[in-house]
């Protein structure tokens, strides 16, 4: 009788363990299963925290896969255009090819017919077809939405393919590049990045500034300023702006940065200025080389009395002069004389040119600074000249205007004078 009622008991109790054991697993598997959707959410959240952070940023954004085929295709099929005039150009043997200026022209004029804006990578070019992002800038000024493509022949016979969008409220661009390697189109670059702000001049420039890491990310500043060309400069213009200012520009010397006269010419840098007006008058490099104790008197003072109205004494004054030698001092341009500028880097470019009574020309001159600066006009000056029938000029004074001078640097002269 006693076994009879054990054996329920123990069948009941057998029963009650099982259902445990089984809640237990099926606990354990409920617990897993709820671990791993965290593990997963939270997976999920810090990869929409990353891109977050990332679309905040403005830099390296994702791209999309339909955008990214569109740029490739139309790099490749830009630069099959130009295939026959890159396989046909001299190369040389420099492992830095270099295309003649004349091919480049070719180049662009073949992509000029597909009525996308085209443009080089030189100082003083103009944009073929730039109407069409004149209009896209001026619709993004007014709020309006829409995008532009310009293509940019670079001088190794490359291409560089930037697609600007705008949404009312950001601008983006799309940047692609394309290299040559055996004569076949490969895609070297591409990214999207959130422009940061933009302008677009009066004068035609598109200058805007790219996001960009920033500390501490890195601890290098990184420059993100971009200037594009628009509108075009007039012919005139950019022939004597190649004639008689480029080769001074802003840089180790300042004739072109400094208020001067033909009565107050004291405080003008002769040392600093001859190599560049030695490399304008014979289109090549002051052989520095030959010169190792400085400038005979009689070279260096002819060179400097062609360009400027100064006499022999004068510059002797002047300059950094040693008499006993009869030789001017020349030093490199370098770290130990030159504190690099951003305004330095600046190039000028002539935007108007007037005719004066007294048969002298006056140029008005910006200094156009593409990098941190990115200004059409850091500064404008008014250069006057003398031109003659053999087609030589004389510089006669330079005129800073709206106390611009208070804006750049102090100039550093190559050699103190004592």
């Amino acid at each position: 009788m006693k076994k009879k009622r054990v054996l329920p008991i123990i069948m009941l109790m057998c029963i009650v363990l099982l259902c445990a054991c089984n809640y237990n697993r099926k606990s354990m598997k409920n617990e897993y299963v709820e671990k791993d959707g965290e593990k997963e959410y939270a997976e999920n959240t810090d990869r929409e925290a990353d891109t977050d952070r990332q679309i905040e940023k403005g830099y390296d954004l994702s791209i999309d896969a339909r955008q990214r085929a569109e740029a490739e295709e139309d790099c490749k099929e830009m630069m099959g255009l130009i295939l026959e005039l890159y396989k046909n150009a001299d190369k040389g043997c420099a492992s830095n090819v270099v295309i003649a200026d004349e091919v480049i022209d070719q180049m662009v004029e073949k992509l000029k017919v597909t009525g996308c804006p085209v443009t080089i990578t030189e100082i003083y070019s103009n944009m073929e077809n730039y109407t069409k992002l004149e209009d896209f800038l001026n619709a993004a000024a007014a709020g309006r939405g829409g995008s532009a493509v310009v293509y940019e022949i670079h001088s190794d016979g490359g291409i560089g393919r930037y697609k600007y969008s705008y949404d009312g409220k950001d601008m983006y661009v799309l940047s692609a590049k394309a290299a040559w390697n055996d004569d076949k189109p490969v895609i070297t670059y591409i990214s999207y990045t959130r422009i940061k702000e933009w302008k677009f001049t009066d004068k035609g420039y598109f200058c805007y500034e790219l996001c960009v890491p920033e500390y501490p990310e890195v601890t290098e500043i990184v420059d993100g300023s971009c200037m594009v060309r628009v509108k075009p400069i007039t012919e005139e213009n950019r022939e004597i702006s190649e004639k008689c200012v480029l080769g001074l520009a802003y840089q180790g010397n300042n004739l072109l940065c400094s208020d001067w006269d033909a009565d107050h010419m004291e405080h003008l840098d002769y040392n600093g200025m001859y190599e560049y007006l030695y490399a304008m008058k014979y289109q090549e490099q002051f052989p520095s080389g030959d010169y190792p104790d400085g400038i005979p008197k009689g070279e260096f003072e002819r060179l400097i009395m062609e360009y400027l109205p100064v006499t022999a004494e004068e510059i002797q004054d002047y300059a950094a002069f040693d008499k006993e030698k009869q030789t001017y001092a020349w030093v490199r341009l370098g770290c130990f004389n030159y504190a690099p500028t951003y305004f330095g880097t600046s190039f000028p470019e002539v935007t108007d040119i007037r005719e004066n009574e007294d048969g002298t020309v006056t140029l008005t001159v910006d200094a156009v600074c593409s990098m941190v600066l990115c200004d059409d006009a850091v500064i404008t000056h008014e250069l006057t000249v003398r031109f003659s029938e053999d087609g030589g000029f004389q510089y006669l004074g330079n005129k800073i205007l709206d106390d611009g001078i208070s804006n750049i640097p102090d100039y550093q002269y190559r050699i103190v004078r004592e």
